[in-house]
């Protein structure tokens, strides 16, 4: 059997995206991936992604914001940049990079005119997320050969 392959996935603030790639990579494919995550900077995780998440049934209320240097120790075999700000500013990591950019729900989320709106938003991107996630083990097997 193929050892786990450790996966980072990294945005700007650890809040929002990286936590929900995090958290459906744990679910969803917790037999071929170690998932992690973290940040440029660091933030607290946003209440909103943990609102969305459980929704989908998966609970990432005791996820925790990192910063990429409090991983820097750890091996990976794939740092996944979910934004073009920490593809911008990532720092050099052994292993492959793949880069695919998620919109900012707390940013698009500022000018909305009701918490339903914002949810919205979040719901968004957290379904566009968990396509991504699921097409993982597809665009890793590509990224080998």
């Amino acid at each position: 059997m193929r050892p786990k392959l450790k996966v980072l996935f990294l945005c700007t603030g650890n809040s929002c995206r990286s936590q929900m790639a995090e958290g459906f990579a744990r679910h969803l494919l917790n037999k071929c991936i170690e998932p992690y995550s973290a940040g440029v900077l660091k933030h607290v995780v946003d209440p909103f992604a943990i609102k969305v998440m459980q929704e989908e049934g998966i609970d990432i209320s005791n996820h925790f914001s990192k910063t990429i240097d409090e991983l820097k120790n750890k091996k990976f075999d794939y740092i996944i940049t979910l934004c073009d700000h920490a593809k911008e500013t990532c720092p050099y990591f052994p292993g492959k990079t793949i880069h695919y950019s998620f919109p900012d729900p707390p940013s698009l989320s500022a000018q909305t005119q009701n918490i339903e709106e914002a949810l919205t938003i979040y719901r968004d991107v957290r379904d566009r997320i968990k396509l991504f996630v699921l097409s993982l083990p597809n665009i890793l097997l590509k990224a080998e050969s």
